[in-house]
């Protein structure tokens, strides 16, 4: 499939949008094209792991640990799509190639699907995996950081509508999780594996959807303030179409990558830290680069570097806390056993509700001048995420093998958990774009999918710990710590989320001090 070609001459919008207290119509397509992404991205993690071990039989810690590759990866791939979008392509064909490379990856997904068995029987359902999975990691790579350095690039330096513009944009990435999980658990997750296959159907459709919708209105909606165009091509750029023949290259890398990470030896964890060291170089050798430019790049590494505590213990949700709703929770409800992979929906449903009623209160406590300064809601975030473990540890301290847990548990889970992702995700992806040098906009938005990245392969060797009793394996140890049951499980979150916090609180102070005079610079 070749990626649909970009108009490099296109014309700016006959009007131009007024600044007022609403937002920008290109708000609301970047929106449309994120929910569709998201629909994606999430229906088909949702079922993901339950997939590895039901129909491709893994057990679950190698399925944990190849999930945990797969994510880091899907993170780790932006710096890459963002160095060439900065200089090369720009940010609209950057979006449109990642989504078609997506699209191909979820119908890829449903030909392993169709014929899915264990390796040793079913090798080229192997293959189809570990390719699906490629090309959605380097389609992913070109989408996701330019489509969020766009929101802020629909606005003027120091417009105080950008929290509550994040906040709307990632409203769209959660309705787009809760109507992909729900679609993908309903038809995907039905106990019988053949039907793992109509889950990325229906992704690989959205994903096509939601490339589509943006090529529509690129060209209308996204432009600033004053009708400029953003995300087209760079005026520098001499070699556009020419990178296409780099995708091939991304991928093969992408699959090796992914294969020896999960069958071999770790390489994942050692380019993570070569990637940090690398941009970090790149961005504070820069001599053109003030010094309140790299103070503020410095709150970008200190802020991501929390952000890890937070995300590895988030991203349970697909994975161990997937095993625990499966295997440990009553879900009967009105005499119906609900799906597994439903309940990952409750974040996405709690986030929904909860994402206006966030946006009011920062809006209303902004008016008063009692808004808390970003590092401290992200900190406050990470105490809600503890918090959700916390209630988890008392449902399940003391249980008996055999008995069902409540799935009251697993709901305030969520709820904590989905409340502290607001105070965090959205804010910091704010605080990027504030922050950032335009020189770096996107190279600096990968950073913050860096951390993602190491949060999500930390994520899958956290939950390979999970304390499986249908396992002969010894009890896991972490750090010294022997991880027995559930509960040590689960602390394990409870404290190391409950530390980041107090510490990120304490030095938030010194944070914003630098944060205002980046903003102050800028204006």
């Amino acid at each position: 499939m070749h990626p649909t070609p970009v108009d490099l001459h296109e014309q700016p919008p006959q009007h131009v949008e007024a600044t007022s207290s609403s937002h920008p119509r290109g708000l609301y397509l970047l929106f449309a094209t994120e929910m569709w992404e998201r629909f994606s991205y999430y229906g088909m993690r949702a079922v993901l792991v339950l997939f590895l071990t039901d129909a491709m039989l893994m057990d679950k810690a190698f399925a944990s640990k190849f999930y945990g590759g797969y994510t880091s990866l899907i993170y780790l791939t932006p710096l890459i799509g963002a160095y060439i979008s900065d200089r090369y392509w720009g940010n609209r064909r950057s979006i449109l190639t990642g989504g078609l490379l997506m699209a191909l990856g979820q119908f890829i997904l449903f030909a392993s699907a169709s014929n899915y068995g264990p390796a040793t029987t079913h090798p080229l359902s192997h293959w189809l995996l570990y390719l699906g999975l490629g090309a959605m990691i380097v389609g992913n790579g070109f989408f996701k950081p330019n489509i969020s350095s766009m929101v802020g690039s629909l606005y003027t330096p120091g417009d105080k509508r950008k929290d509550a513009a994040y906040t709307i944009f990632y409203l769209g990435i959660n309705l787009g999780s809760l109507i992909g999980n729900t679609i993908t658990s309903t038809v995907g997750d039905t106990g019988h594996p053949s039907d793992f296959r109509w889950a990325f159907l229906a992704c690989g459709i959205a994903m096509t959807l939601g490339t589509l919708v943006f090529n529509w209105g690129k060209t209308k909606y996204l432009h600033t303030p004053q009708g400029q165009q953003v995300g087209t091509t760079p005026a520098h750029s001499t070699t556009v179409k020419g990178l296409f023949a780099l995708l091939p290259v991304l991928l093969v890398l992408v699959l090796g990558i992914l294969y020896l990470d999960s069958t071999k030896v770790s390489v994942i964890a050692p380019l993570l830290g070569l990637a940090v060291v690398g941009i970090a170089f790149m961005v504070f050798t820069d001599k053109s680069l003030s010094a309140a430019d790299l103070q503020g790049v410095l709150v970008i590494f200190v802020v991501s570097f929390f952000v890890v505590f937070f995300w590895a213990a988030f991203e349970q949700a697909p994975a161990s806390l997937t095993f625990f709703a499966k295997d440990n929770m009553d879900r009967t409800i009105f005499g119906h056993e609900l799906p597994p992979s439903l309940f990952q929906n409750l974040n996405a449903f709690f986030v929904v509700t909860g994402a206006p009623l966030m946006a009011l209160l920062w809006t209303a406590l902004g008016k008063r001048g009692l808004e808390p300064p970003s590092p401290v809601k992200m900190a406050l975030g990470l105490a809600l995420l503890a918090l959700g473990y916390l209630v988890m540890c008392f449902g399940v301290k003391g249980l008996q093998p055999g008995v069902k847990v409540s799935m009251f548990f697993l709901v305030a889970l969520y709820f904590f958990h989905s409340y502290g992702e607001l105070c965090l995700s959205p804010i910091g992806l704010s605080l990027v774009n504030k922050l950032a040098p335009v020189k770096f906009a996107s190279l600096l938005m990968g950073v913050w999918f860096l951390a993602n990245a190491g949060a999500n392969y930390l994520a899958g060797y956290m939950s390979s710990l999970y304390p499986d009793p249908q396992s002969n394996a010894p009890a896991p140890v972490l750090l010294g710590y022997q991880i027995t049951n559930l509960y040590d499980f689960f602390m394990v979150f409870v404290v190391s989320a409950a530390v980041a916090a107090a510490i990120l609180l304490t030095i938030s102070g010194k944070l914003v001090k630098i944060m205002n005079a980046r903003e102050a610079e800028a204006a």
